[in-house]
């Protein structure tokens, strides 16, 4: 029996050996965990580096390519189907200023525009002759292209020129209710009390 049992144990222990045979136990001992911590140190920090000058190097490409565009856009002129505010309102103003003169008194229309429900007139007089003017506005002629006499108020003009006087301006306002299928308008004042001055604007357009 005894000799059965060593003869069981010796070949338990080669059927062991053989089934555990690669198998290595894992090294703990402390001076070996340092050196392997010192050694994938630099190849973790050297793979860092690497990722970040990389994107640092696409940051800086991206950068100066959008330095290189920026110069073009903004030298590059509007295009027809783009906004500008300016042109817009030179081209609704086409026509204008409309001018009269008589004897040394000049009568300018600068400008038309909508404000609320009327239509405003900017004017402009100035008297470039050797006597003062008056003017009473309630004399103020305006009509229309279908010949229809309409009712205007005005405000800021002056109801005295003097000579060699600077140009005053104000305003002519017109009901917008009066101006149905009206394209254009005409505009007449004369001098107070002689009327001896006739200043007509012909061809106002109305700005819709």
């Amino acid at each position: 029996m005894t000799g059965a049992g060593v003869v069981s144990a010796s070949y338990g222990f080669a059927i062991g050996r053989e089934a555990l045979k690669g198998i290595t136990q894992p090294d703990i001992r402390p001076i070996n965990t340092v050196n392997n911590r010192k050694n994938k140190a630099p190849q973790r920090a050297q793979s860092l580096f690497l990722k970040e000058e990389k994107i640092l190097s696409e940051v800086k490409a991206q950068i100066e390519g959008d330095g290189k565009e920026e110069p073009r856009n903004r030298n590059k002129a509007l295009t027809p189907t783009e906004s500008n505010p300016e042109q817009q309102k030179n081209e609704a103003q086409k026509g204008f200023p409309i001018k009269s003169v008589d004897r040394g008194v000049t009568l300018e229309v600068v400008a038309a525009r909508q404000q609320g429900g009327s239509l405003l007139l900017d004017l402009k007089l100035r008297n470039s002759g050797e006597q003062p003017v008056r003017f009473l506005y309630s004399f103020l002629n305006v009509t229309d292209n279908r010949g229809r006499v309409l009712s205007a108020s005005t405000e800021g003009l002056p109801t005295e020129l003097p000579a060699q006087s600077q140009s005053f301006s104000g305003t002519v306002r017109i009901s917008t209710v009066q101006l149905d299928n009206a394209d254009k308008l005409s505009l007449t004042l004369t001098d107070y009390p002689d009327q001896q001055l006739k200043l007509k604007a012909s061809g106002i357009p109305v700005v819709k």
